[in-house]
């Protein structure tokens, strides 16, 4: 069965498209309207401020090639892993089209890319996940790369940055297949660890689930998105699990640093800047105050 799992795409050049698709934004025109506050934005003015609402902080969804722009140096990004793909191995109803639907609509062959770059002038290896294929969430396609991601890092004595953005944790329509996966990504998170190699986690809006109670919440600098939600299960359902009152802002970005559950809110437009100054302090081979 295992064989399944994954098929290998022809071996032809993927022209990956360049145009940036703003999140939550399904109406034509000139004007964004803001989720949280009901600003209407001009879309040319969102851009330039990295997606983020000028007027409530409001940090829209954004595509990994959005995220890449912003994060990395450009020409960097080396794309590994792309020939994994997913398949139906216990022949889930409607799971096919669904990964058909979901490629369509993101033009990503999976929830997750993964592969080599360069942030203000240190190499890392880094992974990013795309809440629109599937809401993020990890089959065993996106658990392999994350795995691969590391053993790579490893081989190569290199740092790990992973964007998170998984609502949907484990992907049900490929049972403990999928739910394997936490154990796998966490031990090789661990034996990333064990070479003495830095990982940091970068949480946006939402990482919760199989995503939260694996990879994302293990990194030795875990940053955050303000307004992120974050946790394993969202704050409805721990609300009817508990028959509790939760307390204002529960699960928030804000609350998990409040709680030392995090390291730092950083925002979007320091991300980068944040991102280099810590790959930069921890990069082998340096002298001190290098």
């Amino acid at each position: 069965m295992f064989k399944d799992l994954f098929r290998t795409k022809p071996k032809y050049v993927t022209v990956r498209p360049q145009a940036v698709a703003v999140k939550q934004d399904t109406s034509a025109g000139l004007w964004q309207k803001c989720p949280h506050c009901g600003n209407l934005i001009y879309k040319k003015g969102l851009e330039q401020s990295l997606y983020v609402c000028e007027k409530c902080d409001f940090h829209f969804r954004i595509d990994v090639w959005e995220r890449l722009r912003q994060v990395v140096d450009e020409g960097s990004f080396e794309e590994f892993h792309t020939y994994l793909v997913s398949e139906n191995p216990l022949n889930f109803p409607g799971y096919s089209e669904k990964l058909v639907q979901a490629r369509e609509k993101t033009g990503l062959d999976e929830a997750l890319i993964a592969g080599k770059a360069i942030v203000q002038g240190s190499p890392c290896m880094i992974a990013i996940a795309d809440f629109d294929f599937m809401a993020g969430s990890m089959g065993s396609v996106v658990g392999e790369r994350v795995t691969r991601t590391f053993e790579m890092a490893i081989e190569q004595e290199l740092p790990t940055v992973i964007f998170s953005a998984g609502g949907g944790g484990a992907r049900m329509q490929e049972g403990i297949l999928s739910l394997m996966q936490m154990a796998k990504t966490s031990q090789a998170v661990e034996r990333h660890h064990q070479a003495g190699l830095l990982y940091v986690s970068v949480l946006t809006n939402p990482t919760l689930g199989g995503v939260y109670a694996s990879f994302a919440s293990l990194g030795d600098i875990l940053l955050a998105e303000p307004g992120a939600l974050i946790g394993f299960a969202g704050p409805r359902i721990v609300e009817e699990a508990t028959r509790q009152k939760l307390p204002s802002g529960f699960q928030s970005a804000e609350f998990a640093l409040e709680h030392g559950m995090i390291d730092k809110i950083v925002h979007r437009k320091d991300i980068r800047q944040v991102l280099g100054r810590i790959l930069h302090m921890h990069r082998k081979g340096l002298s001190p105050g290098a």
